[in-house]
Protein backbone atom coordinates (compact mmCIF):
# COMPACT_ATOMS: atom_id res chain seq x y z
CA UNK A 1 0.00 0.00 0.00
CA UNK A 2 1.31 3.45 -0.88
CA UNK A 3 0.36 6.68 0.82
CA UNK A 4 0.03 9.99 -0.99
CA UNK A 5 2.07 12.46 1.04
CA UNK A 6 1.97 15.28 -1.50
CA UNK A 7 0.88 18.61 -0.09
CA UNK A 8 -2.01 20.48 -1.77
CA UNK A 9 -0.92 23.12 -4.29
CA UNK A 10 -1.89 26.77 -4.08
CA UNK A 11 -1.28 30.10 -5.77
CA UNK A 12 -0.18 33.27 -4.00
CA UNK A 13 -0.52 36.79 -5.38
CA UNK A 14 1.63 39.38 -3.63
CA UNK A 15 5.19 38.98 -2.37
CA UNK A 16 5.71 41.96 -0.12
CA UNK A 17 7.10 41.45 3.38
CA UNK A 18 4.11 39.39 4.55
CA UNK A 19 3.46 37.66 1.23
CA UNK A 20 7.10 36.64 0.95
CA UNK A 21 7.04 35.18 4.46
CA UNK A 22 3.89 33.20 3.66
CA UNK A 23 5.43 31.91 0.44
CA UNK A 24 8.59 30.71 2.20
CA UNK A 25 6.53 28.93 4.85
CA UNK A 26 4.41 27.05 2.29
CA UNK A 27 7.47 26.13 0.23
CA UNK A 28 9.34 24.89 3.29
CA UNK A 29 6.38 22.67 4.14
CA UNK A 30 6.42 21.14 0.66
CA UNK A 31 3.38 22.79 -0.89
CA UNK A 32 3.61 23.23 -4.67
CA UNK A 33 3.36 27.01 -4.96
CA UNK A 34 2.68 29.28 -7.91
CA UNK A 35 3.43 32.94 -7.23
CA UNK A 36 2.85 36.25 -8.92
CA UNK A 37 4.02 39.70 -7.99
CA UNK A 38 3.74 43.02 -9.76
CA UNK A 39 7.53 43.35 -9.39
CA UNK A 40 8.85 40.09 -10.91
CA UNK A 41 12.22 40.17 -9.13
CA UNK A 42 10.67 39.26 -5.80
CA UNK A 43 9.04 36.17 -7.28
CA UNK A 44 12.24 34.99 -8.92
CA UNK A 45 14.03 35.02 -5.57
CA UNK A 46 11.80 32.24 -4.21
CA UNK A 47 13.55 28.96 -4.85
CA UNK A 48 11.12 26.15 -5.66
CA UNK A 49 8.16 28.34 -6.58
CA UNK A 50 6.63 28.39 -10.02
CA UNK A 51 6.62 32.01 -11.18
CA UNK A 52 3.58 33.13 -13.15
CA UNK A 53 3.97 36.03 -15.56
CA UNK A 54 0.43 37.29 -14.96
CA UNK A 55 -2.10 37.20 -12.16
CA UNK A 56 -4.46 35.29 -14.44
CA UNK A 57 -1.84 32.59 -15.00
CA UNK A 58 -1.30 32.25 -11.25
CA UNK A 59 -5.03 31.98 -10.58
CA UNK A 60 -5.47 29.35 -13.27
CA UNK A 61 -2.73 27.17 -11.74
CA UNK A 62 -4.51 26.23 -8.49
CA UNK A 63 -7.94 25.78 -6.96
CA UNK A 64 -6.81 27.66 -3.85
CA UNK A 65 -5.79 31.26 -4.54
CA UNK A 66 -4.40 33.46 -1.74
CA UNK A 67 -3.96 37.19 -2.22
CA UNK A 68 -1.82 39.32 0.09
CA UNK A 69 -1.53 42.74 -1.51
CA UNK A 70 -1.23 46.35 -0.44
CA UNK A 71 -4.90 47.24 -0.12
CA UNK A 72 -8.44 46.62 -1.39
CA UNK A 73 -7.79 48.59 -4.59
CA UNK A 74 -4.68 46.52 -5.33
CA UNK A 75 -6.79 43.35 -5.25
CA UNK A 76 -9.24 44.95 -7.70
CA UNK A 77 -6.40 45.83 -10.05
CA UNK A 78 -4.69 42.44 -9.84
CA UNK A 79 -7.85 40.40 -10.41
CA UNK A 80 -9.59 42.65 -12.94
CA UNK A 81 -10.79 40.45 -15.79
CA UNK A 82 -9.35 37.26 -14.24
CA UNK A 83 -11.52 34.14 -14.43
CA UNK A 84 -12.28 33.09 -10.85
CA UNK A 85 -15.00 30.53 -11.55
CA UNK A 86 -14.59 27.44 -9.38
CA UNK A 87 -11.77 28.98 -7.32
CA UNK A 88 -11.46 29.31 -3.56
CA UNK A 89 -10.25 32.87 -2.95
CA UNK A 90 -8.59 33.72 0.36
CA UNK A 91 -7.82 37.41 0.88
CA UNK A 92 -5.15 38.18 3.48
CA UNK A 93 -4.93 41.85 2.47
CA UNK A 94 -5.47 44.14 5.44
CA UNK A 95 -8.81 45.91 5.08
CA UNK A 96 -12.03 46.92 6.78
CA UNK A 97 -15.02 44.70 7.59
CA UNK A 98 -17.12 46.34 4.87
CA UNK A 99 -14.35 45.86 2.31
CA UNK A 100 -14.30 42.15 3.18
CA UNK A 101 -18.06 41.88 2.78
CA UNK A 102 -17.89 43.68 -0.54
CA UNK A 103 -15.09 41.35 -1.68
CA UNK A 104 -17.19 38.32 -0.73
CA UNK A 105 -20.06 39.58 -2.91
CA UNK A 106 -17.60 40.39 -5.70
CA UNK A 107 -16.12 36.88 -5.56
CA UNK A 108 -19.53 35.22 -5.47
CA UNK A 109 -20.61 37.12 -8.59
CA UNK A 110 -17.54 35.68 -10.32
CA UNK A 111 -18.23 32.10 -9.31
CA UNK A 112 -15.67 31.86 -6.50
CA UNK A 113 -16.00 30.90 -2.86
CA UNK A 114 -14.45 33.43 -0.47
CA UNK A 115 -12.61 33.57 2.82
CA UNK A 116 -11.19 36.73 4.36
CA UNK A 117 -8.22 36.73 6.71
CA UNK A 118 -6.62 39.04 9.25
CA UNK A 119 -2.99 38.22 10.00
CA UNK A 120 -2.06 38.74 13.65
CA UNK A 121 1.69 38.62 13.24
CA UNK A 122 4.65 40.41 11.74
CA UNK A 123 6.54 38.67 8.90
CA UNK A 124 9.38 37.22 11.05
CA UNK A 125 6.77 35.28 13.06
CA UNK A 126 5.32 33.51 10.01
CA UNK A 127 6.24 29.84 9.69
CA UNK A 128 8.01 29.81 13.06
CA UNK A 129 6.61 27.23 15.53
CA UNK A 130 5.76 28.75 18.88
CA UNK A 131 5.96 32.34 17.63
CA UNK A 132 2.36 33.05 18.55
CA UNK A 133 1.39 33.97 14.99
CA UNK A 134 -2.20 33.32 13.99
CA UNK A 135 -4.71 34.39 11.36
CA UNK A 136 -8.38 35.24 11.85
CA UNK A 137 -10.59 33.82 9.07
CA UNK A 138 -14.21 34.52 8.22
CA UNK A 139 -16.51 33.73 5.33
CA UNK A 140 -17.24 30.39 3.71
CA UNK A 141 -16.97 27.59 6.29
CA UNK A 142 -16.60 25.11 3.42
CA UNK A 143 -13.47 26.90 2.17
CA UNK A 144 -11.99 27.02 5.67
CA UNK A 145 -12.62 23.31 6.21
CA UNK A 146 -11.37 22.30 2.75
CA UNK A 147 -8.03 24.08 3.19
CA UNK A 148 -7.58 23.93 6.97
CA UNK A 149 -4.22 22.17 6.80
CA UNK A 150 -2.78 24.43 4.14
CA UNK A 151 -3.93 27.60 5.87
CA UNK A 152 -2.51 26.43 9.19
CA UNK A 153 0.98 25.92 7.73
CA UNK A 154 2.32 29.50 8.04
CA UNK A 155 0.38 30.39 11.21
CA UNK A 156 -2.34 29.07 13.50
CA UNK A 157 -5.91 29.66 12.37
CA UNK A 158 -8.95 31.06 14.18
CA UNK A 159 -12.29 30.85 12.35
CA UNK A 160 -14.56 33.69 13.51
CA UNK A 161 -17.75 33.02 11.58
CA UNK A 162 -19.60 33.03 8.27
CA UNK A 163 -19.92 36.82 8.11
CA UNK A 164 -16.96 37.76 5.86
CA UNK A 165 -16.35 40.96 7.83
CA UNK A 166 -15.65 39.32 11.18
CA UNK A 167 -11.97 38.53 10.58
CA UNK A 168 -11.22 42.15 9.67
CA UNK A 169 -13.26 43.38 12.63
CA UNK A 170 -11.26 41.22 15.04
CA UNK A 171 -8.02 42.27 13.36
CA UNK A 172 -8.67 46.02 13.42
CA UNK A 173 -10.09 45.97 16.96
CA UNK A 174 -6.93 44.34 18.29
CA UNK A 175 -4.72 46.67 16.26
CA UNK A 176 -6.67 49.61 17.71
CA UNK A 177 -5.97 48.36 21.24
CA UNK A 178 -2.31 48.07 20.31
CA UNK A 179 -2.28 51.62 18.93
CA UNK A 180 -3.68 52.97 22.17
CA UNK A 181 -0.95 51.14 24.08
CA UNK A 182 1.68 52.63 21.76
CA UNK A 183 0.29 56.10 22.52
CA UNK A 184 0.57 55.58 26.26
CA UNK A 185 4.09 54.16 26.03
CA UNK A 186 5.15 57.05 23.79
CA UNK A 187 3.83 59.63 26.26
CA UNK A 188 5.52 57.86 29.17
CA UNK A 189 8.92 57.86 27.48
CA UNK A 190 8.49 61.52 26.54
CA UNK A 191 8.00 62.33 30.21
CA UNK A 192 11.10 60.53 31.45
CA UNK A 193 13.54 60.64 28.54
CA UNK A 194 15.62 63.52 29.92
CA UNK A 195 16.00 62.14 33.45
CA UNK A 196 15.64 58.33 33.51
CA UNK A 197 17.64 55.87 31.38
CA UNK A 198 15.22 54.52 28.73
CA UNK A 199 16.27 50.86 29.01
CA UNK A 200 15.82 50.82 32.77
CA UNK A 201 12.44 52.49 32.40
CA UNK A 202 11.36 49.99 29.73
CA UNK A 203 11.51 47.19 32.31
CA UNK A 204 9.13 49.15 34.51
CA UNK A 205 6.76 49.92 31.62
CA UNK A 206 6.53 46.28 30.55
CA UNK A 207 5.89 45.06 34.09
CA UNK A 208 3.27 47.72 34.75
CA UNK A 209 1.38 47.12 31.51
CA UNK A 210 1.39 43.36 32.08
CA UNK A 211 -0.17 43.98 35.50
CA UNK A 212 -2.85 46.19 33.92
CA UNK A 213 -3.79 43.81 31.08
CA UNK A 214 -6.60 42.07 33.07
CA UNK A 215 -8.42 45.42 32.88
CA UNK A 216 -9.85 44.11 29.60
CA UNK A 217 -11.68 41.32 31.42
CA UNK A 218 -13.31 43.88 33.70
CA UNK A 219 -14.51 45.92 30.73
CA UNK A 220 -15.94 42.77 29.12
CA UNK A 221 -17.77 41.85 32.33
CA UNK A 222 -19.25 45.35 32.60
CA UNK A 223 -20.41 45.38 28.99
CA UNK A 224 -22.03 41.96 29.25
CA UNK A 225 -23.71 42.57 32.62
CA UNK A 226 -24.63 46.21 32.07
CA UNK A 227 -23.37 47.04 35.56
CA UNK A 228 -20.45 49.41 35.07
CA UNK A 229 -19.84 49.75 38.83
CA UNK A 230 -19.18 46.07 39.58
CA UNK A 231 -15.81 45.43 41.28
CA UNK A 232 -14.59 48.95 40.49
CA UNK A 233 -11.60 49.84 42.66
CA UNK A 234 -10.75 53.23 41.13
CA UNK A 235 -13.93 54.99 40.14
CA UNK A 236 -14.34 57.61 37.46
CA UNK A 237 -14.45 60.52 39.91
CA UNK A 238 -11.11 59.44 41.38
CA UNK A 239 -9.49 58.91 37.98
CA UNK A 240 -10.63 62.24 36.55
CA UNK A 241 -9.12 63.98 39.58
CA UNK A 242 -5.95 61.98 39.03
CA UNK A 243 -5.83 63.07 35.41
CA UNK A 244 -5.16 66.61 36.58
CA UNK A 245 -1.89 65.40 38.11
CA UNK A 246 -0.93 63.69 34.85
CA UNK A 247 -1.54 66.92 32.96
CA UNK A 248 0.38 69.09 35.45
CA UNK A 249 3.31 66.68 35.23
CA UNK A 250 3.25 66.85 31.44
CA UNK A 251 3.37 70.65 31.68
CA UNK A 252 6.28 70.54 34.11
CA UNK A 253 8.18 68.14 31.85
CA UNK A 254 7.44 70.24 28.76
CA UNK A 255 5.57 67.34 27.13
CA UNK A 256 2.44 67.78 25.05
CA UNK A 257 -0.58 65.89 26.49
CA UNK A 258 -2.21 65.47 23.07
CA UNK A 259 -1.92 61.67 23.13
CA UNK A 260 -3.83 61.53 26.44
CA UNK A 261 -6.36 64.31 26.03
CA UNK A 262 -8.97 62.52 23.84
CA UNK A 263 -9.50 59.77 26.41
CA UNK A 264 -9.32 62.16 29.35
CA UNK A 265 -11.93 64.40 27.72
CA UNK A 266 -14.32 61.46 27.30
CA UNK A 267 -13.76 60.43 30.92
CA UNK A 268 -14.68 63.95 32.06
CA UNK A 269 -17.81 63.89 29.88
CA UNK A 270 -18.93 60.58 31.37
CA UNK A 271 -18.34 61.91 34.88
CA UNK A 272 -20.31 65.08 34.11
CA UNK A 273 -23.20 62.86 32.96
CA UNK A 274 -23.48 61.50 36.51
CA UNK A 275 -21.45 58.28 36.48
CA UNK A 276 -18.97 58.97 39.27
CA UNK A 277 -19.07 55.42 40.68
CA UNK A 278 -18.30 53.67 37.38
CA UNK A 279 -14.95 52.67 35.99
CA UNK A 280 -14.01 53.72 32.48
CA UNK A 281 -16.29 51.26 30.64
CA UNK A 282 -18.91 53.94 30.04
CA UNK A 283 -16.52 55.72 27.70
CA UNK A 284 -17.26 52.87 25.27
CA UNK A 285 -20.86 54.07 25.06
CA UNK A 286 -19.74 57.62 24.31
CA UNK A 287 -17.81 56.32 21.31
CA UNK A 288 -20.88 54.57 19.88
CA UNK A 289 -22.33 57.74 18.43
CA UNK A 290 -21.82 59.38 15.01
CA UNK A 291 -18.81 61.65 15.02
CA UNK A 292 -16.33 63.05 12.48
CA UNK A 293 -13.79 60.42 11.47
CA UNK A 294 -10.84 62.76 11.93
CA UNK A 295 -11.79 65.78 14.04
CA UNK A 296 -9.50 68.78 13.88
CA UNK A 297 -6.92 68.55 16.68
CA UNK A 298 -7.37 70.91 19.60
CA UNK A 299 -4.69 73.57 20.04
CA UNK A 300 -1.80 72.27 22.09
CA UNK A 301 -2.11 73.76 25.61
CA UNK A 302 1.63 73.96 26.17
CA UNK A 303 3.53 76.96 24.83
CA UNK A 304 5.96 75.90 22.15
CA UNK A 305 5.05 72.21 22.41
CA UNK A 306 4.54 71.98 18.67
CA UNK A 307 8.19 72.80 18.10
CA UNK A 308 10.27 69.70 18.68
CA UNK A 309 13.55 70.40 20.42
CA UNK A 310 12.51 73.86 21.60
CA UNK A 311 13.14 72.98 25.23
CA UNK A 312 16.56 72.57 26.83
CA UNK A 313 17.56 68.92 27.14
CA UNK A 314 18.57 67.61 30.53
CA UNK A 315 21.37 65.16 30.98
CA UNK A 316 20.19 61.58 31.54
CA UNK A 317 21.42 60.17 34.81
CA UNK A 318 23.60 57.10 34.31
Amino acid sequence: MTHNTEKPPLSLLGLGAMGGALARAWLAAGHPLTVWNRTPGRAEALEGARVATTAAEAVAASDLVVVCLLDHASVDDALAGVDLSGKDLVDLTTGTPEEARARARWARERGARFLDGGVMAVPPMIGVPGSGAYVFYSGSPAVFEAHAGTLATPAATVYTGEDPGLAALHDVALLSAMTGMFAGVTHAFALVREEIPPKAFADLVVGWLQAMVPYAYGVAEHLESGDYTKDVTSNLAMMVRGNATLLRTAEEQKVSPELLMPFMTLMARRLADGHADEGTTGVTDLLRVPCPLLPAPAPCPLPGAAHAGSYPRKRIAR
